[in-house]
């Protein structure tokens, strides 16, 4: 079986040289050498979309390769095609290079000038371990690659970074959103705050924290526990890596950095989203480098457009990312602005999102405001269009979206079935106490329909007691039928008796007051009097 080998060199000399050796290697087959780290990255993703059997065996490296350093280009390479067998090829054979070179994950190192001998050996190692490790895998398990294998597969989590045209256009709320709408779908996303000098994450989300990605800086190799300590798992479950809270401390934060901790957190996060900001940083540019999805925020007004069109074209000549391959989102986008998506699209030369952002600021002013941006009303027109785009780019779980407009509305309706769960729970944590206020009003009205009856009571025993005494009757039997008469049948037990007051028969009625129902008495008891003036006598 032939090995397929893929060089990938800067410098036209070394890859020259390269490409003859490797042309004289017995069972190769060496591709044309591709220039720098986009194009490799683009060639394999392209490669691992069609089949992971398209996939060369063996990836050759060059120290000078450039944009991306040749370490954190190989780390990026092993973590997102991890069958490929990845050689580094330099000029610096010390030891200190080839234990960083193994760190990184290559799977070996070639001395330049290079020597037939050496790069034969080298070539045939990590050729057999690649195929190896297909055959561990499985080859046609696709999504064991980043570049080709469906958003959120175990591992290879999907990056998005938003990056605002200039200051002001929307980009934070936009992050903050997309990560909700991906967290409340079911999968496990990640927030960065890559606007390193004036990142607004904590505050929207009301969240403070001290640590930062600036406490990763420092950290050659970020662990599983190094990452939890750094990231603050907030309230709706997203997991926060933020900016410093000291402007000046995003200095330390460099491009190393950056695709250290992206790629550290895409092995752990099905989604991360970054906020780039509006200003091109070196972090900022491996992110959007990295992103599976690049977005870019503008406004319908003509300042934001042409501040789109420079940052295109700057992203262009450093080769961060082609203007085709970035999505330009139109935010505070109304049907009666002169500027539309189609336009944008011509004059950025990149691709508009279908999905447009209307300008509804009275919705977002209260939860900014409080540092409620998850209290956002599923109701709102700005979240149902973030959650759409969310849909859009497929940040969602497939159960969730339906493509377009059916995507857009499934979130609308996920995030409408979300308050309702939420009010569900409200009124499940107030049932209690609901029924403790209803149990005591109604005691209440048993109390005072007792006393009600004892004052009715009394008055029929006084008069049947004073009528009874006038005819010379059994009055004391008289006194008790009457007052009992009028009381019902939970009620009879009560204590009634007549007696001479004076210038008045005078009733007295005691009732025992029921609890909750009548018939269940607890000792609680209400007095009631009635008189009656003496008929014959006066006074």
């Amino acid at each position: 079986m032939a090995t397929r080998i893929l060089p990938a060199v800067g410098d036209i000399e070394a890859a020259r040289a390269l490409s003859t050796l490797t042309g004289q290697l017995p069972d190769a087959e060496p591709a044309l050498p591709v220039g720098d780290s986009t194009a490799l990255l683009d060639t394999l993703a392209r490669l691992a979309a069609e089949s992971v059997d398209e996939l060369p065996e063996v990836v050759l490296v060059h120290e000078r390769i450039g944009p991306a350093p040749a370490l954190d280009l190989i780390r990026d390479l092993v973590l997102r095609f991890p069958a490929v067998g990845v050689v580094l090829i330099t000029a610096d054979t010390s030891p200190e290079l080839l234990t960083a070179a193994m760190d990184s994950g290559a799977r070996g190192i070639v001395g330049f000038p290079l020597a037939y001998d050496a790069l034969a050996e080298r070539v045939q190692a990590a050729a057999a371990w690649s195929t190896g490790m297909r055959r561990h895998l499985g080859s046609g398990n696709l999504e064991l690659y980043g570049g080709g294998g469906p958003a959120g597969a175990p591992g290879t989590g999907t990056i998005v970074t938003v990056s605002g045209a200039k200051g002001g256009v929307g980009a934070t709320v936009t992050a903050v959103q997309l990560a909700l709408a991906a967290q409340a779908s079911g999968r496990t996303a990640a927030l960065v705050d890559l606007d390193l000098q004036s990142g607004d994450v904590a505050s929207y989300l009301d969240v403070q924290f001290r640590r930062s990605i600036a406490d990763l800086a420092a950290i050659s190799d970020i662990t599983p526990r190094v990452l939890q300590d750094a990231v603050y798992t907030h309230e709706s479950g997203l997991g926060l890596l933020l900016a410093p809270a000291d402007g000046e401390r995003g200095e330390e934060v460099t491009d190393r950095v950056a695709r250290q901790t992206l790629g550290a957190l895409r092995a752990r996060y099905d989604i991360v989203v970054v906020d780039c900001g509006a200003y091109v940083t070196a972090a900022g540019a491996a992110a959007v480098e990295l992103a599976d999805h690049a977005l870019l925020l503008v406004t319908p007004d003509v300042v934001a457009v042409r501040a789109a069109k420079r940052v295109v074209r700057l992203w262009d000549r450093l080769q961060i990312r082609k203007a085709e391959e970035t999505l330009t989102v139109v935010n505070r986008h109304g049907k009666g602005t002169e500027i539309q998506p189609s336009l944008v699209e011509r004059v950025t030369g990149t691709r508009t999102a279908r999905t447009t952002v209307p300008a509804a600021f009275k919705e977002l002013q209260a939860v900014v405001d409080a540092g409620r941006m998850q209290d956002l009303e599923s109701r709102s027109s700005v979240k149902q269009a973030l959650w759409g785009l969310a849909g859009e780019l497929g940040l969602v779980e497939p159960r969730a979206q339906g493509g377009g407009r059916r995507g857009a509305l499934s979130l609308r309706r996920k995030a409408a079935n979300g308050d309702r769960g939420a009010v569900t729970l409200e009124f499940a944590a107030m049932f209690p106490l609901i029924l403790v206020v209803m149990a005591i009003l109604w005691q209440c009205a048993l109390y005072g329909y007792t006393y009600s009856l004892a004052g009715n009571a009394a008055d029929e025993a006084a008069r049947a007691y004073t009528a009874a005494r006038a005819a010379g009757a059994g009055a004391d039997g008289a006194c008790a039928a009457a007052g009992k008469e009028h009381l019902p049948a939970a009620w009879q037990d009560a204590a009634i008796s007549c007696g001479d007051a004076g210038a008045a028969w005078k009733a007295d009625v005691t009732v025992q007051v029921p609890v909750f129902f009548p018939g269940f008495d607890a000792g609680w008891e209400v007095h009631a009097e009635a008189g009656a003036a003496k008929e014959g006598e006066t006074g």
